[in-house]
């Protein structure tokens, strides 16, 4: 099977400072798996290559076969790759209803200077519910966005991605700053939308219970390069990446 995505050699500095350095590795469609590593290691500097928001310096990025190393990031994401931050990004203002039916609008080059209502699009309005149905948000579909809680805006940032049809979805850091029980039912939420959605999906997380309790395949970076790759059991097991990263605690 070929890889949805393939990475050869990607590198990327600021000034003297090398942030990725020949990072290669290709992800097959359908999986779901990890970056992990320690602060500045590069994980949110390789997405944004990844995602057309920073171009490499040196190396190819190839996805569904085609190379989009030097696509911008509306190309990309029309292409079928869609990403949620690290930290959210909505309009605060609207509703949470019409923050996913704007996406949903958009994968159908439509826009809000259209002259009918935004609800008028019904196919938009009833695809948008059901994303909010399955992220569990659908009770809270009239409010503004930024009343929600800070988990639901992470979840909401998800669904405006989903909104955009992706065929491969990058999370950055998806639970962070929640709670120990926010982190658990977003983790199984993860795994859920990945296979009701048919998502390959790459997220970065710091938090070693998600990482290893739905990744199937976990790669480390280091100081910009791929330190390991493998299975959850594998890293975890990994002296390396003990030393490096996860320390004896994981064990």
């Amino acid at each position: 099977m070929q890889p949805i995505l393939e990475l050869d050699a990607v590198t990327k500095s600021f000034g003297g400072l090398r942030v990725t350095s020949g990072v290669s590795f290709s992800i097959e469609k359908g999986s779901i798996s990890a970056i992990i590593g320690p602060n500045g290691a590069g994980k949110t500097t390789l997405f944004n290559q990844i995602t057309g928001y920073l171009n490499p310096d040196h190396g190819r990025i190839v996805f569904e076969g085609e190379d989009i190393t030097r696509l911008s990031t509306r190309e990309i994401v029309a292409r079928g790759m869609g990403r949620a931050f690290q930290v959210t990004s909505f309009f605060p203002e609207e509703t949470v209803l019409d923050n996913i039916r704007v996406a949903c609008l958009s994968r159908l080059n439509m826009t809000r200077k259209t002259m009918k209502s935004v609800s008028e699009f019904t196919d938009a309005t009833d695809k948008a519910f059901s994303i909010l149905e399955s992220l569990g948000l659908d009770k809270q579909a009239d409010r503004q966005a930024f009343e929600l809680a800070h988990g639901d805006q992470k979840l909401l940032d998800i669904g405006i991605a989903l909104g955009l049809e992706p065929k491969m979805l990058l999370l950055d850091e998806p639970t962070s700053g929640m709670s120990p029980e926010e982190r658990l039912l977003t983790r199984n939420l993860i795994q859920k939308l990945w296979k009701e959605f048919n998502l390959t999906l790459l997220f970065i997380e710091h938090d070693m219970d998600t990482v290893f309790g739905i990744a199937q395949t976990v790669r480390v970076l280091q100081m910009g390069r791929l330190l390991a790759e493998g299975s959850p059991e594998e890293i975890r097991r990994n002296p390396e990446v003990i030393t490096a990263y996860l320390g004896e605690e994981v064990l």
